[in-house]
Order: structure tokens, then C-alpha cells, then sequence
């Protein structure tokens, strides 16, 4: 899985540009790549047991790839339950259990892709919570979208759920978010493999991202609440678990036999273990005759029993394939609201490829390997829509985190969990499975998620000098009106003669993080203040990364030989030892910001729980 890169004759480093070696042997070109690790690199390294381009042993690599599944698991499933009112597939347990495997399937492929031919930093790459709030809104533009939800609709009418016909609206719906995502993806591909991307980042700052990423969970709360409410003792258990877990007991250590340290299995998976403790509780409750068995009773919900059946009825192997769904189908709505939330994943991206970096005991990466990243995020976005997930792909924050916590740097584990994913995600038994759990302990689970969520976009301010006015006021309003203007739109709609406007707009004034990011922009940019007040001195202040490490790490597999006999590819920003790779301004401070959209390296894993 890992790929070795060092030849015999030395071949490592970053090429270099210098005209005259253009005319030189390949030789003497792979010897003028090879840069000197510096010390502080060495010292890092030395707390890492493998580093990017290690790889261990393969029993190892089994063992800790499924660990790095289990820690991204509980994000990963979340997204199709969250969007399934939305796309009306509830009440269709068997579709929503395959659409969890479309999601875990299409997530293994893409962490391959991008620590093969992206970043090439042990990252894992899994459906985006930034696609939640757009796919709501796009799906909220036509009632008859779902009119198993319309108040004016009779319901008698309708075929049954899970019916064939109800099958076909959900399909259709799943149609729009592809088709939207699919477009959508062209914006990072073209971000990412031009090189823009580090222009961007120079007016893109701290009061720019924090209410951007914070709107993400505050317009979220009725969904947590729907769920939650169905009965609130096992939701309220829930968060304490993982509030214990993942706070309490995080230092606490138990012993591996695999592993020379103590393995923190309490900070890795707090979220599975408050899962399986709340789910047996349920079980226990449910065999009491705790839980009513009445379906419109509060905390019937709450029963373990009621979708037992889809377990039955779930195929054991189905292989989710581009298209499955039908055909996608483009609107300029639905793009539109895909581009909002494609943007933010990038900005969310870049911060954590530094993080990455810093924690797997990797040089920080040039404007290359960035461009790279993002150019292929995109292409897995692009995937994604294919396959039709119902959102775009972003580097997970928590598999991070696990690499600080396990002194694992290793790509080759990434790729074997990519591998157990891809496995996983054709075994349509296991999808149903995460359909069994009960409600309210989804509903927990999304109480703490969308809590860290927001928590993460607001903690971007440290950087900035609160006790300036013009700070408060941009990241103030930025926020009310990302909270008001969108609930307006929901409630009042928007006339203005053109139902092809009237749906734009709708789109665009009803993302919230569209509404706050765009004047949270717009403000941060155009109201007079010195940098070091808008926090950007203070995001910047760091060590870029010495002349003298070695970039090596960061080679494109297999034909990175051949591309340094090339010229030419100092100008295309994505190969490594382009320009860019001269120009590191544009991401100067990355690595040390702590990630503009996450938190610091000691909160990495629970970004998202």
C-alpha cells in the first residue's frame, strides 16, 4: 500500500526550478533534490512510531485501519440519517441502510485516491457536514419533493412507504443532489489544480471562517431536537457517555499487546462505545416493557425491535455502482447551493493537511501538494455525486486526531482502511445495521456533533482582537443574519415573478452559511483594520517550514523519476516542485493555526466526535 519513493540513487526531496538544471543528467538533477531533514523535523519524528512513508507491519495495518474506520464511523453514518427527511427516504429502512453503504463505500475509495495521488498525507476522506443545510433547502424548493411530508396532500392517497412508488421519489430526489454536487465539484477541481486556492487564503481569515463554520450547526438544532425528543432520558444518556468518554476518561490508557504505549480507546471511539452502552440499555428497557409499543407513544422510538425486519429483508452483498440511483439532473439552485458548502469544505481541508502534517511527523506541505489535495478532493466530490451519496467528501478532523493519540503517521494504514471501508460498504447487512439504532441515541449523538461543530467555528476567534468593535461587529451581525434571514426565507418564501429566480435565491438566502460567510466576507475585507487586529499576524505567526526538509514525502507515486526530467512541470502548480512551491505565502501559518476550521491538535478528535 505505502510506496516507497527512495531509489538507490538517492532520489528524494522537492525538485528544484533553477534554469540551469534543465540541461543536467538525471543523476545529477535527483541528487540536487535531496535536501537534509532538518532538526526540529528529526525530533519530531522521533515520537512517531511510523512515519508517512512507513509502513507496518500488515497485521498492524489491519488492525489499525479498523480503527481509523471505527473513529470516522460515527460522522459517516450520520450524514444519510440527518438528510433522510430531507430526501424523504424515511420510512424506507432497507434504501436508507444502503445509502449508508454508498456512503461508507464511496469514503474508502476516496481516502485511497488522496493519500495515493493528493495530499499523500495520512488523511481520511468522508462525507462533509457542510452539504447538510444546502441539501435541506434545495430539497425544501418543491413540496412535491416529498409529499409524504405535505400537510396538503392526503395521505390515504399515497402508495405505502417502502413501496416501489416511494422508492422512485426519494431516487429522484437523490437524482438533484447528485447532478448538484457533480457541477458543484468542478469548483475545487479548478481551486485545487490551478493553484487559486493560495490566492484565496490570503483574504480569507479567521473572522471570514468562524461564522462560516459555526452557522453549519446552529441552523441544525431542530434536527438534533426532532430526534433527541423522541425520548429524552436515552438522548441525555447518550451525551453524558460521550461527554464521559470523550472528556473524562480520554487520558486513561489500557493495555495492547500490538501497541509498546497504553491504547486511549475512551478518547479513540467514544462515540461507538455511548452507541453500544445506550443501545444495550435500550435493549434491556425494550424486553422489560419499559418502552410503550403504541407508534405515536413518546419514547416508542426508544424500542429496539421496530426495524428489526430491515436486517432481514437487507441483501447480504450489493455493490453500489455510479448511477444507481437514475440519472442525475442539474438546477441552477441546486448547484448554486452545492458551491456554498463545496467552498467551506476547502477552507475546512487546507487547515487540516497542516495539522496532518505537524502530527504525522511530516515536513509541512508545499503549495503543490495543497493545490493537489483540494484538485482532488474535488475529483472525489465529483465521485461522490457519481455514486450519489447526497454529499461532497472533506478530510476528517478526527482521523487526525487519532494519528496524535496512536503515534501512527503511516499512509499504508489509511489505505487499508480505505480497503476495510470498501469491503464494508458492499456488505448491505452491515449498512442496515445502523438503521437498528434507536432514535434518541442518534439524537445525542447529534446534540454533541453539531455542538463541537459550532464550538470548532467559534474557537477560529482566538486569533482575532476581541476587544476590537470592528471585530465584534462583523462576526456579530454575520451571525444574525445567517440565522434570521435564511428562517425568514422559510417562513415567507420569495415572489419575484420568475420561479427560476425564486428558487435561486431561495437557495442562496436560505444556506446560512452562505448568508454569514458571504458578509462576514465582504465586512472583513472592506471595513478599514490593521491585520494583526483581524487576527491575521496572529494566524500566520509560525514557522513555515526550513529550506532544508525533506519533501520528498510528497512525490507522486511511480513517476516522479520521470517528472523531473521535465522542465515543464515547474510551471503546473500541482506537480511537485512547481513555482508554487517557491511561493509559500499564500499558506504561510497554516501549520501552526491549529486548523483554521477545526480545533487544536489536543481536540482534533472530538471536531466532530
Amino acid at each position: 500500500m505505502g510506496v516507497d519513493k527512495s531509489s538507490a540513487n538517492g532520489e528524494t526531496g522537492r525538485v528544484k526550478t533553477e534554469p540551469e538544471m534543465n540541461n543536467g543528467s538525471n543523476q545529477k538533477q535527483t541528487t540536487d533534490r535531496k535536501r537534509v531533514t532538518n532538526a526540529s523535523t528529526q525530533e519530531k519524528s522521533l515520537d512517531i512510531l511510523y512515519t508517512v512513508d512507513q509502513v507496518p507491519p500488515w497485521y498492524l495495518c489491519i488492525f489499525l485501519g479498523f480503527q481509523q474506520f471505527l473513529t470516522a464511523f460515527g460522522a459517516t453514518f450520520a450524514y444519510p440519517v440527518i438528510i433522510s427527511s430531507a430526501i424523504c427516504i424515511q420510512g424506507d429502512d432497507v434504501g436508507l441502510g444502503e445509502l449508508i453503504s454508498t456512503v461508507i463505500f464511496v469514503s474508502g475509495f476516496s481516502s485511497i485516491i488522496q493519500t495515493t495521488f493528493g495530499i499523500r498525507l495520512p488523511i481520511i476522506q468522508s462525507i462533509s457536514y457542510s452539504f447538510i443545510v444546502p441539501a435541506f433547502v434545495v430539497m425544501s424548493v418543491s413540496p412535491d419533493n416529498c409529499p409524504y411530508t405535505d400537510p396538503k396532500v392526503n395521505k390515504s392517497t399515497l402508495p405505502p412507504l417502502a413501496s416501489e412508488h416511494h422508492r422512485l421519489i426519494w431516487k429522484s430526489n437523490l437524482c438533484q443532489l447528485q447532478g448538484a454536487l457533480m457541477v458543484a465539484s468542478l469548483l475545487s477541481i479548478i481551486i485545487g489544480f490551478t493553484g487559486l486556492i493560495g490566492f484565496l487564503m490570503r483574504y480569507i481569515g479567521p473572522l471570514t471562517i468562524a461564522p462560516t463554520i459555526s452557522l453549519i450547526a446552529l441552523s441544525l438544532f431542530k434536527v438534533a431536537a426532532d430526534k433527541g425528543s423522541t425520548q429524552w432520558y436515552i438522548c441525555f444518556m447518550t451525551i453524558v457517555l460521550v461527554a464521559i468518554f470523550s472528556q473524562y476518561l480520554r487520558n486513561v490508557g489500557i493495555s495492547c499487546p500490538c501497541l509498546p504505549d497504553k491504547l486511549r480507546i475512551f478518547a479513540l471511539f467514544p462515540v461507538l462505545l455511548a452507541i453500544v452502552i445506550s443501545w444495550i440499555i435500550c435493549l434491556i428497557l425494550t424486553e422489560a416493557g419499559v418502552f410503550p409499543s403504541e407508534p405515536d407513544a413518546i419514547g416508542y422510538k426508544a424500542r429496539t425491535d421496530i426495524r428489526v425486519k430491515t436486517l432481514e429483508d437487507s441483501s447480504w452483498f450489493r455493490f453500489p455502482y455510479p448511477g444507481q440511483w437514475g440519472v442525475p439532473t442539474v438546477s441552477v439552485a441546486g448547484v448554486l447551493g452545492m458551491l456554498a458548502a463545496m467552498l467551506a469544505s476547502i477552507i475546512e481541508s487546507v487547515g487540516d493537511y497542516y495539522a496532518c502534517a505537524r502530527l504525522s511527523g511530516a515536513p509541512p506541505p508545499p503549495g503543490s501538494a495543497v493545490s493537489r489535495g483540494i484538485g482532488m478532493e474535488g475529483i472525489t466530490c465529483l465521485l461522490a455525486g457519481a455514486w450519489g451519496t447526497g454529499g461532497g467528501n472533506t478530510s476528517y478532523s478526527e482521523n487526525i486526531g487519532a494519528i496524535g493519540i496512536t503515534k501512527v503517521g503511516s499512509r499504508a494504514v489509511i489505505q487499508v482502511a480505505g480497503l476495510i471501508m470498501i469491503v464494508l460498504g458492499c456488505l448491505g447487512k452491515f449498512g442496515a445495521l445502523f438503521v437498528l439504532i434507536p432514535e434518541p441515541i442518534i439524537g445525542g449523538l447529534f446534540y454533541v456533533m453539531f455542538g463541537m461543530v459550532g464550538a470548532v467555528g467559534i474557537s477560529n476567534l482566538q486569533y482575532v482582537d476581541l476587544n476590537s468593535s470592528r471585530n465584534l461587529f462583523v462576526f456579530g451581525i454575520s451571525i444574525f443574519f445567517g440565522l434570521s434571514v435564511p428562517n425568514w426565507v422559510a417562513d415567507n418564501g420569495i415572489q419575484t415573478g420568475n420561479s427560476l429566480a425564486d428558487q435561486v435565491l431561495k437557495v442562496l438566502f436560505g444556506t446560512s452559511m452562505f448568508v454569514g460567510g458571504v458578509l462576514a466576507f465582504f465586512l472583513d475585507n472592506t471595513i478599514p483594520g490593521t491585520r494583526e487586529e483581524r487576527g491575521l499576524l496572529e494566524w500566520n505567526k509560525v514557522k513555515v517550514g526550513s529550506e532544508d526538509e525533506d519533501l520528498s514525502v510528497y512525490d507522486l507515486p511511480l513517476i516522479q523519476k520521470y517528472l523531473n526530467r521535465l522542465a515543464c512541470t515547474k510551471y503546473i502548480p500541482f506537480c511537485p516542485g512547481s513555482i508554487l512551491d517557491k511561493h509559500e505565502e499564500p499558506f504561510a501559518g497554516m501549520e501552526s493555526q491549529e486548523l483554521p476550521t477545526s480545533v487544536s491538535e489536543n481536540r482534533h478528535l472530538e471536531t466532530r466526535i
